[in-house]
């Protein structure tokens, strides 16, 4: 197998066009208002919020079906206020499931009781509101139901101490220094926000002290990557290497915390030989790496690297994420020019449609990219502040709202884990590398279209031959699992698709004798005929557990006869050791 010439690929990708002398201003302008609104266009929701009036105003039968729903709900309320006093009163409306914040005893209680219950209706009506307007485009509905639904968040009884019972009894009980213990974090929080440090607790894992520990050298580092081989643990180890491409927007080492649920380590440890490649965290003058440096510098150096220190082996790929889309990019550039070097690819938590991108789409349109794209122009990258801050919002009840009242209101400090300690460590991305990506994935769709050019020639996902394991999880925002298995219509070659339990991390991060995991599993067979996701969850076999040894089973299933590790490096050919695992760019703030 030769080296491929892809090493000196390039995208053809339409370049992200230069500022006018004219547009220098509204650039500027947007960029400044950006930073007062956490990357979000005015613009696009002023759009959105129109569409949805305009519509409303114009649909007299839906306004008259909200007038009866608020004669309804008041009336449900005015049923309720007579038992509301008693001990075993039915609450007149539920809450939905995932809303944990009126769970307590203390709500069924009269006042709270009352207030919690008008809040929740008021939700539920508003939700009608934004909803089922004839007209309305789907995003704007979304948008505005998004939006709509975050304000209301803000005001939730629970957010406030006279209207929150569990904080009344904390706040008489400790005569207030609840609320000064309060204060005291949210100084130390916004002092630590201001210098650009970590939040409090995340000095206790410490890269390459705490976490990302694994023994390992860097054997090779461009002006992008640093690429690890892990040293072996076995005497005997399977042929072919495993090769990780974690995604850019986050550091690698959420699959080498510590060595209890390191996913490396354990690939180690099974007798595999593992490299990873460690991403460099841009700054300014990185602003002009685009797609095509990820591709060549990310993906293929390091694989030319890997086959020369494996060589005559393919190469179980592996990509995570953003990783995974840039895998498959790559994988089917690779197979349309015969390059067969792979031997499986597995694809984490990873799109490759990004037709229904799920909530995440509620920050991509036309108008928010360019408002972000001026954004970036004007520093030369996103800021991880304002990703980590969409993401947030997501699940702001459970990251904003819940922590405020815990850490803020309660006085108590939300215990620091690997996992949290990692997610705030987050980095940036250049100006031109995700424009290209927003344009051309997420607004255009080209990769499941066969749109998506490697260069100068469109790829397609259904060239890809070799057999893929693909891995979805239950509660992903970023990824969701009905997105990721979008696969199953754009390649013909043999799928194992496993559902886990856990959201986009936890459910990636999840090492044998992890409590109440679960995952399912079922295999398409090369060829093999279509199952749509919802007769998916009804055939696939559930099993209790951990899906890592169902996906190392896998591998073993795909590799030859066991050999003797390889030498860390190639010295031979040039490629020496530079530095210890975990290198040097994965601490690069």
């Amino acid at each position: 197998m030769e080296p491929t010439v892809h090493a000196s690929a390039s995208l053809d990708m339409p370049d992200i066009p230069t500022s006018a002398p004219t547009e220098g201003f509204d650039r500027w302008l947007h960029a400044q208002l950006g930073r007062r609104t956490a990357g979000v266009s005015p613009a696009a929701l002023v759009l959105a919020y129109t569409d949805w009036l305009a519509h409303l105003a114009l649909s007299p039968a839906k306004q008259a079906e909200l007038v009866q729903k608020i004669w309804r709900k008041t009336y449900r309320m005015a049923m309720y206020l007579p038992h509301a006093m008693q001990a075993d009163a039915s609450p007149c409306i539920e809450p939905l499931p995932q809303d944990r914040r009126f769970l307590h005893p203390a709500w069924r209680a009269w006042p709270f009781n009352v207030m919690s219950q008008s809040f929740l209706l008021t939700q539920q009506w508003w939700h009608n509101a934004t909803t089922e307007v004839r007209g309305v485009s789907t995003h704007h509905e979304d948008v505005v139901t998004f939006i709509t639904r975050q304000l209301l968040d803000m005001l939730s009884p629970s957010n406030f101490v006279p209207t929150n019972p569990e904080l009344l009894r904390r706040t008489a009980e400790s005569l207030g220094t609840n609320l000064v213990n309060g204060a005291i974090n949210w100084c130390d929080d916004w002092d630590r926000l201001q210098a650009g440090r970590p939040p409090a607790g995340v000095e206790a894992f410490r890269v390459g002290q705490e976490v990302a520990i694994t023994p390992g050298k860097v054997v090779m580092r461009n002006t992008l990557v640093e690429l690890i081989q892990y040293a072996p643990t076995t005497a005997k180890i399977h042929s072919e290497p495993v090769f990780i491409l974690p995604a850019w927007i986050m550091k690698y080492y959420v699959l080498d915390l510590r060595p209890q649920n390191s996913l490396i380590k354990y690939l180690v440890d099974q007798g595999h030989t593992v490299f990873c490649v460690s991403w460099k965290n841009p700054g300014e003058a990185d602003r002009d790496y685009g797609m095509d440096d990820y591709l060549r510098m990310g993906l293929f150096e390091s694989l030319d690297t890997v086959a020369a220190i494996v060589p005559d082996r393919k190469v179980h790929a592996v990509g995570y994420c953003l990783g995974g889309t840039l895998l498959s990019i790559g994988a089917a550039a690779m197979a349309r020019d015969n390059d067969d070097r792979l031997a499986t690819m597995t694809l984490l938590a990873a799109q490759t449609d990004f037709s229904e991108p799920g909530e995440i789409a509620l920050f991509i349109d036309d108008s928010e990219v360019t408002f972000l794209e001026d954004i970036m122009f004007d520093r030369g990258y996103l800021s991880r502040g304002q990703m980590a801050g969409a993401f947030q919002l997501l699940r702001s009840n459970d990251l904003i709202w819940s922590r405020a009242v815990h850490d803020y209101l309660m006085g108590e400090r939300s215990p620091m884990t690997d996992l949290m300690a990692w997610n705030a460590d987050a980095t940036r991305m250049p100006y031109r590398m995700h424009s290209q990506y927003l344009h051309g994935l997420f607004l255009r769709n080209d990769l499941a279209a066969a749109r998506f050019r490697v260069v100068g020639k469109p790829v397609a996902l259904g060239d890809i031959q070799v057999p893929l394991f693909c891995l979805g999880t239950e509660t992903d925002h970023v990824a969701p699992w009905r997105s990721v298995y979008k696969i199953q219509l754009l390649t013909d070659t043999e799928i194992t698709f496993v559902l886990t339990t856990g959201g986009h991390n936890a459910g990636v991060v999840s090492p044998p004798g992890h409590p109440n995991r679960s995952y399912r599993v079922r295999v398409r067979e090369e060829d093999g005929k279509y199952v749509d996701a919802n007769v998916y969850l009804a055939q696939a076999q559930r099993k209790a557990g951990s899906w890592w040894p169902e996906w190392q089973g896998w591998l073993a299933r795909h590799s030859g006869r066991l050999r003797t590790p390889p030498p860390m490096g190639a010295v031979g050919k040039g490629i020496v050791p530079l530095d210890d695992a975990p290198g040097r760019y994965v601490l690069m703030r």
